[in-house]
């Protein structure tokens, strides 16, 4: 099959381009800087910007299938409306080329629940994209485990600098956190399922963790021991993301919509994904050895991303 992956640059797109080269798709990446992107064997590289359609020339030509993987949190505080420009871009562009299909990785949390701008703008997107004349199949997924993800390169610094951590009430909400290796699986899975097509579905690792067991269970991996939290539960996100980058390298911008989306529940609500694809979910100390073991990209393009949308 000839797929595009859009976002390929990212830390998911990273890890899918070479999953889908070697289940033996044709692959072609459409990203912003093409000259600052290294491809892997056999993947051909297209440059465009999907808040600039005219870029895009005729990067969806012969495409069979499409995968969505841009989100533009780090571009600022207009990020939601560069993300929502984006998908609306994307879906004329896609919709002119008769694309078939396309398959988006979207947040987990319930409908009328989401206490979060940046959850909520991953489920606008979800909206913008369904309603093309595609089929869309959605994958939603929590915090994803792996070296360059944001979030647990969050976590990683937390629990390396912080022996003892004040703690706001969101330690206490609820998360499916899921391996960087099955989210990949499922990612390529669904493209060769026939069945998944127009179908949503929730993603998540073998158990629902608090983020208070997040740290304490990263602590033990990384340290040999937990941190000492002490609660705070009227520190705000603001504060919460000030802190975090002075201790990490994730930026205020970036950190601020990750703190507050952890107000919000994100469980699996309903595990028909594993009717249609085989996985065996990692467990989470497994999934945090493999993020420690692993090398980050050259500060990978979360600094390059960081001028707009991946």
């Amino acid at each position: 099959m000839r797929v595009l992956v859009t976002g390929a640059a990212g830390f998911v797109g990273s890890h899918l381009v070479p999953a889908l080269s070697a289940a033996g798709h044709e692959v072609s990446v459409l990203v912003r800087a093409p000259e600052r992107y290294d491809p892997p064997d056999c993947v051909a590289v297209g440059g465009g910007n999907l808040l600039d359609p005219d870029s895009l020339g005729d990067a969806f030509d012969g495409i069979d299938a499409v995968y969505y993987l841009v989100h533009s949190m780090r571009a600022g505080r207009d990020y939601a409306e560069r993300d929502r420009q984006a998908a609306r871009n994307f879906r004329v562009a896609a919709d002119a080329a008769g694309i078939d299909r396309v398959v988006y990785l979207g947040a987990l949390g319930e409908d009328g629940k989401i206490d979060s701008k940046h959850l909520r703008s991953r489920r606008e997107v979800e909206t913008v994209l369904g309603a093309g004349a595609f089929e869309l199949t959605t994958l939603r997924a929590a915090i994803v485990i792996g070296t360059d993800s944001a979030s647990f390169r969050l976590i990683r610094a937390l629990v390396e600098r912080l022996p003892v951590m004040l703690t706001p009430q969101w330690v206490h909400t609820e998360c499916r956190p899921i391996d960087i290796d099955d989210v990949v699986t499922y990612l390529v899975g669904v493209l060769g399922e026939p069945a998944t097509a127009g179908e949503t579905y929730d993603i998540g690792g073998p158990e629902v963790l608090t983020y208070a067991d997040i740290l304490r269970r990263t602590g033990r991996v990384c340290n040999g021991r937990e941190p000492t939290s002490i609660p705070v539960p009227l520190l705000s996100p603001w504060l919460s993301a000030r802190s975090i980058g002075l201790l990490t390298d994730v930026l205020p911008t970036g950190a601020r919509p990750l703190i507050r989306g952890l107000r919000t529940p994100v469980v699996v609500r309903d595990d028909t994904i594993h009717d249609v694809v085989s996985v065996e979910p990692t467990p989470f100390e497994t999934a945090v050895e493999r993020a420690l073991a692993g090398t980050p990209r050259q500060a990978h393009a979360q600094r390059t991303l960081a001028e707009g949308v991946q």
